[in-house]
């Protein structure tokens, strides 16, 4: 059996559906592979195959169609509404995971996406809506990819305190750490690069009005409000 397979696994193992000797948490890595690929345009049977680590992908993907989580049209993999709500929230809680573990408990990219591999499948939804606001809803993970977006996140809902906020939300005087930025171009993300404008970046606030005027170490910037909405800090 796949040493990669075993590892992913854990203990405990949840059984799918009535299927015996098939664990959920396979099934639950075939969908998370049809999402990331499907992001990069990818929905080829065959790259599935191929880039799973599951040597028993075959089977596994017949009981898949059959418990109807997908379908193939001729060689296209398309998700059907139960299997895209399933892989939707798979991924959601992966990509989570992977912020809380390197924003909060600064683990390292393989620590992160180790521990992620493992939480995303024993995450309750609940739990992960508090993680999400608790980050402060974050848009994107660690590598760039979109969270796909929660009840929490549409109805901005805050029983708890966000650790990560806006920058405009910052009060006169107050400091930040970069966290995230979300521009709309990547020529505005290499504007604030020069700037010095990137995550982990301590950032005070000076003046907000009429645009915002910012320190980052011994530098005054001056920005205009379109441009500070687009950047998250935690408070320092």
């Amino acid at each position: 059996m796949n040493k990669e397979v075993e590892r992913k696994r854990g203990p405990h193992r949840r059984m799918w559906g009535e299927v015996t000797g098939v664990e959920e948490e396979r099934v639950d890595e075939i969908l998370e592979l049809i999402w990331t690929l499907r992001e990069k345009g990818v929905s080829d049977l065959d790259q599935l195959l191929e880039t799973t680590p599951d040597a028993e992908a075959n089977y596994i993907l017949r009981l898949m169609i059959k418990d109807g989580l997908f379908q193939v049209d001729g060689n296209r993999m398309v998700l059907k509404e139960r299997g895209e709500e399933k892989a939707r929230e798979i991924i959601r809680r992966h990509r989570l995971t992977e912020r809380l573990l390197s924003e909060i408990f600064e683990m390292s990219e393989e620590e992160v996406e180790e521990e992620a591999c493992k939480l995303e499948h024993i995450l309750s939804p609940g739990v992960t809506e508090s993680v999400c606001t608790f980050l402060g809803h974050p848009p994107t993970c660690i590598h760039g990819k979109p969270i796909p977006r929660g009840e929490c996140c549409t109805k901005f809902k805050k029983e708890m305190k966000p650790l990560v906020i806006p920058l405009e939300e910052l009060g006169l005087g107050e400091e930040g750490r970069i966290v995230f930025i979300t521009p709309k171009s990547h020529q505005r993300l290499d504007r604030l690069s020069t700037l010095g404008i990137v995550p982990g970046s301590v950032i005070r606030i000076h003046q907000k009005n009429p645009s915002h005027v910012l320190q980052i170490g011994e530098t005054f910037l001056a920005l205009d409000k379109d441009i500070v909405k687009d950047i998250y800090v935690k408070k320092v």
